[in-house]
């Protein structure tokens, strides 16, 4: 229903995992390959990109018309491209000037819709794909750059994994959290108002610790409040903005310049006699059509059991980018029929699933937009100047797990040296 895996690239989420002691149940996924569905055709997703940036035209041969192969072959002869320090770009708009539209649609887009589920046009270069941008800066070529990221074409031994997962589902990770602190946990509560409140401790001779910052946490529906010494905020951007609104009102402006993405995602149980496709799944490039001209409703789908294994066939599909929220506010019946539709054109099975959910994740994806580095740095700017604070989430490094064990572990480090203070 929500992220199944974490990319290994960055440590941090598998760091965790063995400092849990849940190494034991780390798995990684089925051999089966993805692919993408691009000018009426699916074929297997181009292995030599990085986040879809083509490292070279042979890489995209088989999803990129021949005047689109051309295009990418010709961006290492351009005018070297570097981006300032404070310098941000569009990742389509660059890409396009570099590379042509097809590049966007065919590729890079899906891929970013499954992080972001956003428009490529809307999403920063900078925020979005910092190796890349750093790498550029010092190769001056998207192409150079890519392959400067990619590990090389022949290199020895079996390829590394990228995800990793848990058997038994991320849930093991946040149970075992959640254990582990032994803490009070309220599960569908809302927060309605955060209040601080400050008073003097006496007989103490440093200037910095004359003051003690004290909590009250309103939560709903009949209002309840809870105090505490200290406050950690990881919540989507509009509901950060709305608390932060009167005790820090720079980071609430900074907060309030993040947009925010909604998606849905169906999860389905197949029939046992159900045959999916020899893949991990299937992307579908922008503007891809049925056979009779109707609009594909999926952005992707992925073949769970092909991917991770067990004895059940499932999958799940994904649905919603930015600009398309009219997909989601169809009942829930009404989007299973447009996806199973989706499924039978794509992948052949006409089968109905013996069981399915949707899960509706409304504005829980912030884009990553042109300056949102800037956004970040703002709220972090202004977060700091309020003793007992901390934020943590998808909003700030990365929405993925990864990234979002970085931030949360500095909010911890942030929040026990406040409490060690006194």
């Amino acid at each position: 229903m929500g992220a199944e895996a974490f990319v290994l690239r960055d440590p941090a989420a598998a760091e965790l995992v063995a400092e849990l002691g849940l190494g034991d149940s780390l798995v990684h996924p089925e051999r089966a390959s993805a692919t993408i569905h691009a000018g009426g055709t699916t074929v297997a997703l181009p292995r030599r990109t990085f986040l879809g940036v083509p490292a070279g035209a042979e890489a995209v041969r088989d999803v990129l018309s021949a005047e689109g192969v051309e295009r990418v072959a010709a961006e290492s002869s351009l005018p070297p491209l570097r981006l300032a320090q404070d310098e941000d770009a569009s990742v389509g708009e660059l890409l396009t000037e570099r590379m042509g539209r097809e590049v966007v649609d065919h590729l890079v887009e899906p891929l970013l819709a499954g992080v972001y589920a956003g428009r490529a046009d809307l999403l920063g270069l900078r925020a979005t794909m910092p190796a890349l941008v750093t790498a550029l800066n010092e190769t001056g070529s998207l192409t150079a750059a890519a392959n400067r990221l990619l590990p090389p074409p022949n290199a020895p031994g079996p390829p590394k994994p990228i995800f990793g997962a848990l058997r038994g589902g991320m849930r093991v990770l946040v149970e075992e959290l959640a254990r582990r602190s032994a803490a009070e946990i309220r599960l569908t509560t809302t927060v309605r108002r955060l209040e601080r409140h400050e008073r003097r401790v006496h007989g103490t001779e440093r200037p910095e610790r004359a003051f003690h910052s004290t909590w009250r946490v309103e939560v709903g529906p009949r209002p309840e409040f809870l105090d505490a010494d200290a406050v950690v905020l990881a919540v989507p951007p509009p509901a950060a903005r709305r608390l932060l609104d009167d005790i820090a009102p720079e980071a609430s402006a900074a907060y309030a310049r993040v947009e925010v993405g909604s998606m849905a995602v169906v999860s389905m149980v197949m029939p046992e006699d159900v045959t999916l496709p020899e893949a991990s799944g299937v992307l579908l490039a922008v503007g891809e059509r049925h056979r009779d001209g109707t609009p594909f409703t999926a952005k992707a789908f992925t073949y769970t059991s092909r991917k991770w294994g067990g004895a059940r066939t499932r999958l799940r599909a994904s649905v919603g980018r930015v600009g398309e929220e009219q997909a989601l506010r169809r009942d829930e019946d009404a989007l299973l029929a447009d996806v199973l539709a989706d499924l039978a054109e794509l992948s052949g099975v006409t089968a109905k699933p013996v069981a399915w959910t949707v899960t509706k994740w409304g504005g829980g994806l912030p884009q990553y937009g042109v300056g949102h580095a800037a956004a970040v740095a703002d709220i972090e700017r202004a977060v700091a100047d309020v003793p007992g604070l901390a934020v943590a989430g998808a909003t700030f490094r990365g929405v993925g797990i990864p990234a979002c064990v970085r931030t949360a572990t500095v909010a911890a480090e942030r929040v026990a040296a406040h409490l060690v203070a006194g």
